[in-house]
């Protein structure tokens, strides 16, 4: 399973106004484990900077002089990504300034999904942790991931940041608590508990023909002894 954790920076908030990608950077895991390819661009956005985009990310327009348009690391970046499952915090955001890099580059696919699946971090940690803060930072914290070196916003620490509070969000239960705020003994609250996933290797093994075949024939009697009234033939 490949999955590529991804982020960007940008001059402003609004890719319908014009605005433009200005950093992007990704991070490579394969069967949930990081691996040593990385992608990262500083890109000249041809337009100026918005000053609180600026205070986010901290990258002037001086700063991007000379470096690459998307349109010259397009390809690199659509190889990088393609037939992976990309992972975004918030990426409604990012998936739509991609796509709209990709347009006016007037090459195919224009879209990023057209290459790759999307998972939304930000969606996921909203159903793991409802009426709580979900930003990069809180999930740093609530994860006790080292985020001390995230002075400003950056496309590549952010995605490295990123992968290892998903990796952290869907490891598995950390505590036999149904609620990960409900407090221990002696009124203290009980901390996530991080994994050592250090020298493991983790095997995906693939169903065969043969195996998808028979549980679909259980899956099929199953139905027919509940008169059709199983849940997975109903749900989209």
């Amino acid at each position: 399973m490949r999955q590529v954790v991804l982020d960007t920076e940008t001059t402003g908030l609004e890719q319908k106004l014009g605005h433009r990608v200005i950093e992007v950077g990704c991070v490579e895991l394969v069967n949930r484990r990081r691996t040593t390819r990385t992608l990262h661009h500083y890109l000249q956005p041809d337009r100026d900077i918005d000053p609180g985009a600026q205070e986010v990310h901290g990258i002037s327009i001086d700063m991007l002089q000379g470096k690459p348009r998307f349109s010259e690391i397009a390809e690199e970046f659509l190889g990088f990504v393609a037939g992976a499952e990309l992972v975004i915090h918030n990426a409604e955001f990012d998936v739509g300034f991609l796509n709209a890099e990709l347009r006016r580059t007037g090459r195919e696919p224009a879209s990023v999904t057209a290459v790759c699946t999307v998972v939304d971090t930000l969606a996921l940690a909203r159903r793991l942790h409802p009426g709580q803060r979900n930003s990069l930072d809180a999930l740093c914290k609530r994860y006790s991931i080292d985020n001390s070196g995230r002075e400003h916003h950056g496309a590549l620490l952010d995605a490295e940041l990123l992968a290892d509070v998903y990796l952290a969000m869907t490891g598995g239960q950390a505590t036999l608590s149904l609620d990960r705020n409900s407090p221990e003994p002696g009124g203290q609250v009980a901390a996530p508990r991080q994994v050592d996933r250090t020298g493991l290797e983790l095997r995906v093994i693939q169903a065969t023909a043969e195996e998808l075949l028979e549980h679909e024939r259980q899956l099929q009697l199953i139905d027919k002894a509940s008169q059709g009234k199983t849940l997975w033939r109903s749900c989209p």
